[in-house]
This record gives structure tokens, sequence and C-alpha cells, in this order.
């Protein structure tokens, strides 16, 4: 009964979301502001109403209701409480009812604390908002209805995926949905803006907060991601430009583009067309990876195994939402007209210069992962791009990225005469030299690493420098530079913080990029292997059950200099109900540095396949990460982002003012 209620509660969602996309487009038109409010109250049911569904599913899943297909086939009794629950969108099915439960709460927030939009333009976002959800709910209850019976009922399931039963993946889906389906609230900013020709600097303040907040999570996401692949899939890498991962990474890039751009256009009235146009390109990326996902085209641990009639919809609607609003932009686009101008040496022209090589970067990630699909669908041709490509294509190109992370906020806005820069630029490329003369007395190169440790002090000097900059450190007293700190508004303080997480970040992958240590060897109890000052001794290696796999745990000692530092304890889990056999990594973080040990098959002649690894540095990605998210958090809690843009007061009449003063 209560998946025949999840079921009605979806018809109900997309009756409301019909309503939503319908009558308020209808009254803009016809300047009827009753059938324009009717957005709030529709987008409000529609989230109720995708709740309610959701957890009718969720209560399907724990109680273990194999009537239920979605359940059946994705599930299992044996399975901890945890994953019973998290396993609601560990299919296609509850993913993509996850999907739309996250568009309908973008939705109903814009409805609740959209109230300083103009009426007709909270219509039409609302209106475009529920168009992209119309599209997902007839996909969901026409292909993929995850309240479908089994009758009879098996007396068990077949279980989730042995890769999903971690706490990673468990919290990861959510992070990201909420990241690049938030930018779904972008683009119906975007081309609401589009259709009624409002494109400024108050449109660019309404439109941040959102990207802002999708970028934090997609931020999160990502990096909950990598962990994962860390950890669980015990090859010792985070990332592995994998087609599913870059899925996620692209919609990412824009929205970094977008952060950046949105700026100028509110303080500068400039690049409004650039703007409307990566929101577009945002979410469009965000669909299209959703389309990778469940067309079945990609094999990934990623990806769901999917009826590629399903990805057929997919890609229709794909075609129907990215070619539309394009078509509305280049219809719209040329009549935008640029407010302030700027020379290519100021700070407008170093966010350019930003989006230009974010963009650039994302088409080349979007190249190589697309070729390979494109070329096997044209021509029958298998070929495979891997890191290598990405690794000499993408990471060039962050080089120069990165020395504008500097010196852009160093400049003045409009124009920044080089005589007012470079005095400006001197700490962080004192700084960034000191660095790379450490690094490369101490490692001795590559000097990529040196390179790249430069960059990341350059980052971290120019972030302190602009800083004391804003305060006038050594400028005037010491307690007036303390009262300016105070009193720095938040969004300062975010892009110090997320730029900081950015040189964190590149420490630590230029760390585990050029310094890392792997030996691999057979082991029996009681053997020993050195690695980097560090000596591993297996102990010994049992069966250690669990509550549904039976697990080959090693006991393996690390020593560093006959002192004992860490016991780790890797396993191989085997899962009956699928046959799968999974990696789980032991680590020891000296945060400087991973000790990394993974577990492998039993070898023929006796003894056991064991991995080590020491990856320095390797932890700073994710403070990297954590700090930026940290940064763009601090962002969100500035009070710019919560009110409308400043309007012009109505003059006072002079009678009032008389009455007033007597």
């Amino acid at each position: 009964m209560i998946a025949e209620i999840g079921h009605y509660a979806l018809v109900l969602a997309l009756a409301m979301t019909l309503v939503q996309a319908v009558a308020p487009p209808l009254g803009a038109r016809l300047g009827d502001g009753a059938l324009m409010a009717l957005a709030r109250p529709a987008a409000a049911a529609q989230f109720l109403f995708i709740s309610a569904a959701l957890a009718c599913l969720m209560h399907a899943f724990v109680v273990s209701d194999f009537s239920v297909v979605t359940v059946a086939d994705n599930s299992h009794s044996a399975k901890p409480l945890l994953y019973k629950f998290t396993g609601t969108w560990g299919n296609h099915e509850g993913s993509m009812l996850l999907w739309v439960w996250i568009l309908a709460v973008y939705g109903a927030l814009v409805a609740a604390f959209g109230r300083n939009l103009p009426p007709r333009f909270r219509a039409w976002v609302l209106a475009v908002q529920a168009f992209v959800g119309l599209g997902f709910l007839v996909f969901i209850l026409a292909t993929s209805n995850p309240f479908l019976r089994l009758d009879p009922a098996p007396f068990d399931g077949r279980d989730l995926n042995p890769l999903l039963q971690d706490p990673g993946l468990a919290f990861h889906p959510p992070l990201l949905y909420l990241g690049y389906v938030g930018l779904s609230t972008a683009f119906s900013f975007a081309v609401a803006a589009l259709i009624e020709g409002r494109v400024n600097a108050a449109w660019a303040r309404w439109v941040r907060p959102w990207t802002l907040l999708s970028w934090c999570a997609l931020t999160a996401g990502i990096a909950l991601g990598s962990w994962w692949a860390y950890y669980e899939l015990g090859w010792g890498g985070y990332w592995f430009w994998d087609p599913v991962e870059n899925a996620s990474f692209m919609p990412w890039l824009m929205a970094t583009a977008l952060l950046h751009s949105s700026i100028v256009a509110e303080k500068r009235d400039s690049l409004k067309s650039w703007t409307v146009l990566l929101a577009i390109l945002g979410f469009s990326l965000s669909l299209l990876g959703t389309f990778l996902v469940r067309s079945g085209v990609l094999t990934s641990v990623h990806s769901f195994a999917s009826d590629p009639a399903r990805g057929v919809y997919i890609l229709v609607f794909l075609v129907v939402v990215i070619g539309g609003s394009l078509t509305l932009y280049a219809w719209r686009a040329p009549g935008m007209r640029a407010g302030g101008s700027f020379r290519p040496l100021s700070r407008e022209g170093s966010l350019l210069a930003n989006n230009l090589l974010l963009a650039v970067g994302c088409a080349t990630v979007f190249i190589g992962t697309l070729y390979p699909l494109v070329l096997d669908a044209l021509a029958g041709q298998k070929v495979s791009v891997g890191p290598p490509f990405f690794e000499s294509t993408f990471v060039p190109l962050m080089i120069p990225l990165l020395l504008m992370m500097a010196a852009g906020p160093l400049m003045a806005w409009k124009r920044a005469g080089p005589g007012a820069v470079l005095p400006r630029l001197a700490v962080p490329l004192v700084c960034a030299a000191a660095v790379a003369a450490a690094v490369a007395a101490r490692s001795g190169g590559p000097w990529g690493a040196v390179l790249g440790m430069a960059l990341a002090g350059w980052v971290a000097a120019g972030v302190l420098t602009e800083l004391a900059e804003r305060i006038r450190l050594f400028r005037v007293p010491l307690g007036e530079s303390a009262r300016r700190l105070a009193g720095l508004p938040r969004a300062a303080w975010a892009m110090s913080i997320a730029h900081l997480g950015v040189a964190v970040l590149v420490v630590g992958t230029v760390g585990a990029g050029n310094w890392a240590g792997e030996r691999e060897q057979v082991m029996r109890p009681g053997d020993s292997v050195a690695l980097a000052g560090y000596d591993f001794q297996l102990l010994d290696i049992g069966d250690v059950p669990g509550p549904n796999y039976l697990a080959r745990q090693g006991r393996v000692r690390v020593s560093d200099g006959g002192e004992e530092i860490a016991l780790l304890l890797p396993e191989r889990r085997h899962y009956p109900v699928q046959d799968t056999w999974t990696t789980e990594a032991a680590i020891h973080t000296t945060w400087l540095a991973d000790l990394y040990v993974v577990v492998g098959e039993d070898a023929p002649g006796g003894g056991t396949a064991v991995r080590i690894h020491h990856n320095p540095l390797v932890p700073w990605i994710w403070i990297g990460a954590l700090v930026m998210v940290a940064g763009g958090a601090v962002s969100l809690t500035d009070r710019r982002h919560r009110v409308g843009a400043p309007t012009r007061r109505r003059a006072v009449p002079a009678t009032a003012t008389a009455t007033a003063g007597d």
C-alpha cells in the first residue's frame, strides 16, 4: 500500500509541476497577478508530493519490501541498516527520484526566498524550473517507475552493488546531485532573464547565491567521491579521469567560471551575455552527465547499467532543453549591451582571462570524454583516452590560471597600470622563488614538482598580500589595520579562504603525483617490506565475518626506526549474494603522507599479494577541498547575497517632510 501511495504522490507531483510550468508564464503574458502567484504554492506542493514519494521508497528499502522491484533488485535483508537507507538512491530508479526531489527543493527555496524578485521574473524562473522537472517526472513515471510490484515477491533481494556499500558512496550522490542539479536554478534565472530582457547588476546578484550553493555542494561531492575511490578501489590513486568523474567535473568548471563572471556583471555591468551563456552551459553539462551515466554508453564503477531506451529519452530531452535555451540566447544576446568598459590589465581583465582558461579547460575535458564515444558510434572504432591526454592538455592550462589567481585580486577595477601592480606582486614572487628553491634543494625535482610547489606558494602569498593591501598593513597603525580586518565583508574573507584552499589542494596533488612510492610482492606472515624509511611487517592473515560478507583481513605492523607507529588492517571482502570481491585499504595518515596497504589474492605457491604505497601530501588534497567549500559557505553568509540589489528610494513629498519635521 505504501508503494502505491508513493506512486500516486508522483502523479500528483506531475500535475502540480504542469500547473507550475503553464500558469505563471500565461499570467506573465496576460499581466494576471493571480496566475503568476500560482507558481509559489505549486512549487511547494510539488516538493511535498515528491518528498512523500521519496519517503515511501525509503520505507520500502528499510523494511526490505521485496515485492517492490527496485528493492528486490538492489537490496538484501542482511544488508546493514545504513545501506538499506542509502540504497534508496544506489540504483537508477531511486537516484532519478532523488534527482527530481533535489530539483523540487531548489524550486521550493526560490519560491520561499525569492520574494525580492519582480513577480513576472519570478514566475518565469519557477516556470522554467518546472519545465525541467516535468521532463524528468514523465521520464520516471514512463520508463523508471521505482514503485513497480513483483508478484509473487521473492524471499530475498539481489543485494546492492558491494562497491556502493560504503559510507563515502552513501553520501556522495546526494552532495553531487545537490551541486549539479542546483545549477538548474542558475539556468532558470538565465532563461527567465533572456525572456524578460532583464540582465543587469540585480540579476547577477540574484543568481550568485544559488550558484554558490551549487558550487559548494559540487566541490564537496567531487572531493568525497575522490576520497572514496582512493580508499575503496585499492589502487592508491584519487582521480583517474573516468568519463563519469569528468561528467561532474565539467559542470564544476563552468560553475567556477560563472561565479567569477557574475562578479563582473554585478560590479561593472560587463560580461552580461557571457555570464548568461555560462549559466546555460553549466546546467547543460549536468544534463549531459545524466545522459552519460544512464544511457548505457559508458562502463564505469559509477554508472548505472540502463535500458538504452531510457538514454534515448534523456538525449531527446537534452536536445530540447539545450537547443531551446541556446536558440533563445542566440536571439536575445545581441541585444545585451555591455555597460562598463575596462582595460585588459585590470581586475575585470583578469576575471575574463580566468573564465577563458576555465572554459578552454572544460572544452578539453569535454573532447577527451566524448571523442571515444563519437568515434565508436560513427566508425565503430574503439579508442581509449586516459590520464596521459588530460594531464598533458588540461594541467598546462591551469598554470596561467594559478598565476592569475594571485595577480587578479591585486589589480584595480577598470584599469591597473603596471607601476601599481608589479610592486604588489613582489612578495608573491619572492615567496614562490623561495618555495621553488627549498623544494629543489630537498627533493632534487622533478621540475614539474618544483613548479607546482612554487605556484602553490605564489597563490598563498598572493592571498595574504591582497589581505594586507585591504587593511593597509604597515601603512596605518596596527590598531587601524585590525579594525579594517574585522570589518572586511564576508565575501572578501570567502575569496581568500577559497583561494588558500586551492593552494593547499595544489600542494597535495603535486606531492602525490611526483613523490609517491609503491612496493608490491607476495608476503607470508613474518615477512617485512621497507618503503620510504618505514618497515611494513605482515603479522598474519585470517577470516573475519561481516554483517553480509566474509573478509580476509591482514594485520600489518608499521615501524619507524624499530618503533611501532601503526597497526593496519587491510581487508579483501567477499559478498556471497552477488559473489563479488571488494578491496578495503588500510590507511595510516601522518597528515604529511599516507601509509597505504592493500591485500590481494592468495598466491598459488603460498603467501598473499600485498601492495604498499607511500603517498606524500595526499591528505592535503581533501583538506584543500574542504577549505574551498568553507570559503564558499562563508560567502553564502554575506548579507548582500540575502537581499535584493539596491533600489532607488522614492522621493518623500515635501508636505510629508514638513509634517515629520514638526
